[in-house]
């Protein structure tokens, strides 16, 4: 039997009215008892039927964009604020407002659940994998709310996302056409699933050439200048050193530079570097650097399309859309020449 609105009243011991309150998140209700309240409502398994059946009628031309406030790297970069003129580009011309607004995972009454989706502040929501959990997604889809994963994440109905296997296939592949046959990896988290992906598509190309990449040439940490620094020294001090390495990022790559400089390894001749990101170092590094352009303009603007196309019920069974990196050859990895004498 469907739980109302009446029963939840019972269950709090308050009035009808007041429930109504705390649905809307009125500030004449203590914090209280909207605490008490919603715990109920979740505890019976509601859904306000002006959140599952009634909100496309209910618009209020604004799309949420939600962030962790506690993560600092994810929204003081470049990245961000290209993804946000690539909604923009979309919503705007649909006569829609983008708010950005902290997740407040830690704040059971700041949620957004209740800040944004419950006081039907916004049409929809647009985050990344950093952000919604498998819990959340799931959440989501039982109150029927047009969202758009940055990335894909279980759970997630719609979402979008670079093809982060291609990229790890794309970068080794121009490895080996160049000659390179010792591939190293460099940065990212172990159990990441951006780690994961792009360590699978090198692993999978290097298996296509009859080659392996050993564990030991696998190093994990944060895809910044010192890991690289640290483990490209590492790498070119062992044994059997490779000569070539893959970096999750352009400053744990720039980091790897400058330990081949200190160590006097020639660069692309005796070691060749790649890395996923173009911005904003891979093109002023001394040699610049071979990379992979993954064009988060064009990212923001599917996640826009994606999402306009929920709202109007167009996409309602939800999928994910898998973006093409697109290969910046330069000179840290370029070692083959053509007959005229300049590197290909």
């Amino acid at each position: 039997m469907k739980v109302t609105i009446t029963d939840i009243a019972s269950a709090a011991g308050v009035a009808k009215s007041t429930v109504s309150k705390v649905l809307n998140d009125s500030p004449k209700i203590s914090q209280e008892t909207k605490h008490k309240v919603r715990e109920i409502m979740k505890q019976m398994n509601y859904t306000p039927s002006s959140i599952a059946t009634g909100l496309a009628r209910q618009s209020s031309s604004n799309i949420g964009l939600l962030i962790d406030m506690s993560k600092s790297s994810e929204f003081l970069n470049q990245f961000f604020y290209s993804i946000i003129g690539g909604i923009e580009s979309v919503i705007g011309s649909m006569k829609y407002e983008l708010t950005i607004a902290n997740v407040e995972h830690n704040h059971p009454e700041g949620h957004f659940l209740h800040r944004l989706i419950r006081s039907k502040r916004v049409d929809g929501l647009i985050a990344n994998t950093s952000v919604l959990t498998e819990e959340l997604c799931m959440e989501l889809n039982r109150l029927q709310f047009p969202y758009i994963s940055l990335g894909e994440v279980a759970g997630s109905e719609c979402w979008a996302d670079f093809d982060n296997e291609a990229g790890g296939r794309m970068l080794t592949r121009h490895l080996l056409e160049e000659g390179y046959s010792a591939v190293a990896f460099v940065g990212g988290q172990e159990g990441d699933p951006l780690f994961i992906r792009r360590l699978e598509g090198c692993r999978e190309e290097l298996l296509k050439a009859g080659l392996s990449l050993p564990e030991q040439w696998i190093m994990n940490g944060a895809a910044e200048e010192a890991v690289g620094y640290q483990a490209a020294k590492q790498l070119l001090r062992s044994e059997t050193p490779p000569d070539s390495l893959i970096c999750m990022s352009n400053f744990a790559a720039f980091g790897a530079l400058q330990a081949a400089r200190e160590l006097g390894v020639q660069i692309p001749a005796e070691l060749g570097i790649a890395t996923f990101d173009e911005y904003p170092l891979s093109r002023y590094t001394t040699p610049p650097l071979t990379s992979l352009n993954l064009d988060t303009f064009h990212l923001g603007v599917s996640a826009g399309e994606l999402l306009m196309e929920r709202i109007d019920g167009k996409n309602e069974a939800g999928r994910g859309l898998l973006l093409k990196p697109e290969l910046i050859p330069r000179e840290s990895t370029l070692r083959k020449v053509r007959e005229t004498g300049f590197p290909k």
